[in-house]
């Protein structure tokens, strides 16, 4: 059987969590399904009896359409997957989906591989606001402060204008990996060691 089919004798999960909407194509009828779809409403379609089919995030759940932007489209294993995660972390933040999107799409782990801990120990900062001029420049201060205390309190209190951080330099130094994400409204800037 293949993964992304359900066959109506498996019993299909409750979803604990409003994951958004799907639209979907049904390959059957050769055309897309006319109805935006819940999340458990693509756990519950029936492949044999409606026509095998496939779904992707309508884009109205920000982090859920972060979290699939690359796929083709998305499986009921998947969205169990991240159902199933979002209940175990106990958080629905868009920072969480922010942590998942770089534990899948920069460091390659899939939904169904992922536990609570993972999202945990991520070493990752990250900032959010409006702007990512300004999440840089917050980034590279509070990291400055944060990973070399001595060297900023030097730096903080030194009266020598050309004593200059250059926070770009800081950033893009080797030593660290940062990635920009977008999630609805708000942007993320995520800074992780190399």
């Amino acid at each position: 059987m293949q993964e992304a089919t359900m066959t109506a004798t498996q019993q299909r999960p409750t979803l604990t969590h409003e994951l958004g909407s799907f639209e979907g194509f049904n390959h059957r009828d050769q055309r897309a399904i006319e109805l935006i779809l819940s999340a458990q409403e693509v756990i519950d379609w029936d492949h044999d009896a409606q026509g095998e089919s496939e779904f992707w995030p309508a884009g109205d759940h920000p982090g859920v359409a972060l979290i699939f932007q690359a796929a083709d489209s998305v499986t009921p294993f998947e969205i169990t997957a991240l159902d199933g995660l979002l209940e175990e972390l106990g958080d629905e933040t868009q920072e969480t989906f922010v942590r998942l999107h770089v534990l899948c799409h920069l460091h390659g782990h899939s939904l169904r591989s992922l536990q609570a801990d993972d999202v945990h120990d991520l070493d990752a900062h990250v900032f959010s606001g409006h702007s990512f001029i300004d999440l840089r420049r917050q980034a590279a201060y509070e990291l400055f402060e944060l990973c070399y205390p001595e060297e900023y309190a030097v730096w903080e209190k030194s009266l020598c204008d050309g004593l200059i951080f250059d926070e770009d330099r800081f950033l893009d130094s080797p030593v660290w990996c940062t990635e920009e994400v977008t999630c609805g409204d708000t942007k993320f800037f995520v800074v992780m060691p190399n």
